[in-house]
């Protein structure tokens, strides 16, 4: 990315993020400093009012990469750039849009979610970021469930309890103003959970006229309708309740299972009780038909559940499922990142194989930390960028290790005070007492040791190959009939560290 002489304050910020992203281990000293949480600070100023601007469904035109969950997984999104945006995401074609949950569970919350907002601010009508059940105070800020992968965690654990605090507060403040879903192509609906209920309007009699019956508006309307800033969970006070379970159902929900189909789907209504639990809902074949058919859209496009082939799909191929994260979900070591691009009339789906190598994230026993001492090397296990670490038995002192992060901590008092008299987090108050529609401490997680019944990428695990299945026909409108492949090639003169992936287009062709 080129800028010129008289660059602008988010343009040189962006820069400065984007430099971070290509070489994480490059800039371990600013990872780590509070300028870091400065400008974490300073892009979600910018960001919010970005979002404040852009409607709770984004609209927009093909092609586009679709992308799943990130969860805090920089090795992933490293992939992705590396194949997808090489020569950057300004001098690719296309839009980008991403699902939603891109904090928790992973070590890298805080780098994925300054590259998400940077490249939001430096291209806003070419990066699209939805809102993911993670980006909710709830849930980001369940310490006591995520521990040290909770993203809460994370921003105290690198920049203090005050500044970190700050920091964590103002990404939700980003995130309560986040985009719920969006269509592309008139054609394609895509969310992070899945299809709201319909709200049923009471429309009042007209005098000597009988009361009407209850009408349901479209869905796509009380998506619009959701308020610009939502806390969801929880909610603010201003928050109607009707439109919090809109809100809710969009980053929640799930395709029923078939068990669910037979047993645990209202037949009139097409939805029933996720097995998620905690208060979220599922939608089966009849409620998927039921929106298809209302919104005149084809198909919906969600994240939300991991899955070891990356992309599934489900409900008579209507529904797809993406996840971006290969990590951090039990799909065991062969599992794969996916994401769709939609391109006009036809889809291409684009996963990593399992013996994709990068140059980002290191193994403990890797060859290329051999000459670091074990300080730094435990410093790179802080920030996510190296794995498999024996805390146990790292050769580092317990009491040294305190001691190094509370130096770090004690060198940030006083440095940022103007900056966070000037940051506003809003005049907007969270209601805690009143109830939100799903209680994240009651859910578990789907796809860890379930799926919803979909089809999913059956996957070659040897090394230097991979094959994928996806989908072959004609129109996007007509149904799926067989899939076809992805394959790895490698140069087998390359080093393991040097194997270069070679992503083929998958075209998913739907007959009339």
């Amino acid at each position: 990315m080129m800028f010129g002489s008289e660059d602008t304050e988010e343009e040189i910020l962006a820069q400065r993020i984007i430099e971070m992203f290509k070489e994480p281990a490059a800039h371990m000293e600013y990872l780590k400093d509070v300028h870091f949480a400065y400008d974490i600070l300073r892009l979600c100023q910018m960001v919010r009012l970005v979002l404040e601007k852009e409607p709770r469904v984004a609209f927009l035109q093909s092609p586009v990469y679709v992308f799943g969950d990130v969860h805090g997984n920089l090795e992933d999104l490293h992939f992705f750039s590396d194949n997808i945006w090489r020569l950057g995401m300004a001098l690719t074609a296309g839009n980008f849009l991403f699902l939603g949950d891109y904090v928790d569970r992973g070590k890298n919350g805080l780098e994925v979610v300054a590259y998400l907002l940077a490249m939001k601010v430096h291209l806003p009508h070419k990066v699209f970021l939805l809102r993911g059940n993670h980006e909710t105070r709830d849930v980001n800020g369940w310490e006591e469930h995520y521990g040290d992968r909770s993203f809460i965690y994370q921003c105290r654990e690198r920049f203090g309890d005050d500044l970190g605090y700050q920091v964590w507060e103002n990404c939700n403040q980003v995130f309560d103003r986040m985009p719920l879903s969006a269509v592309i192509d008139q054609d394609i609906f895509c969310v992070h959970g899945g299809i709201p209920r319909p709200i049923a309007k009471d429309q009042q009699p007209q005098p000597g006229h009988a009361k009407k019956p209850l009408v349901a508006e479209s869905r796509l309307q009380d998506i619009l309708k959701v308020p610009h800033v939502a806390g969801i969970n929880p909610p603010y006070e201003h928050e109607d309740e009707l439109l919090q379970q809109v809100a809710s159902d969009c980053i929640w929900s799930d395709p029923a299972s078939e068990e669910q189909e037979e047993y645990g789907v209202d037949p009139d209504t097409g939805y029933g009780e996720s097995l998620r639990g905690g208060g979220a809902i599922c939608f089966g074949h009849k409620a998927v038909t039921d929106f298809l058919r209302n919104e005149g859209l084809s198909y919906i496009m969600r994240a939300h559940e991991a899955h070891a082939d990356g992309v599934a799909v489900s409900k008579g191929a209507r529904v797809f499922t993406v996840f971006s994260t290969s990590k951090d979900h039990n799909q065991g070591t062969q599992a794969m990142a996916g994401c769709i691009l939609v391109d006009f009339e036809k889809m291409h789906v684009i996963n990593r194989s399992p013996a994709y190598k990068n140059q980002y994230i290191h193994r403990r026993d890797s060859v290329s930390l051999d000459k670091l001492s074990e300080r730094e090397i435990r410093q790179r296990m802080k920030l996510g960028l190296v794995d498999d670490v024996d805390d146990d038995d790292d050769g580092v002192d317990d009491d040294d290790e305190e001691d190094e992060w509370e130096d770090f901590d004690e060198s940030m008092d006083g440095q940022f005070t103007d900056l966070l008299e000037e940051v506003d987090v809003g005049e907007y108050v969270l209601d805690s007492s009143r109830r939100s529609f799903v209680d994240p401490t009651n859910t578990t997680t789907r796809g860890l040791f379930e799926t919803s019944n979909t089809w999913a990428f059956e996957s070659n695990s040897s090394i230097g190959s991979m094959d994928s299945s996806s989908i072959s026909g004609g129109n996007r409108r007509a149904g799926l009939t067989r899939f076809p492949s992805i394959s790895e090639v490698v140069n087998e003169d390359d080093d393991d560290d040097e194997k270069q992936l070679k992503v083929a287009d998958v075209s998913m062709d739907m007959a009339e």
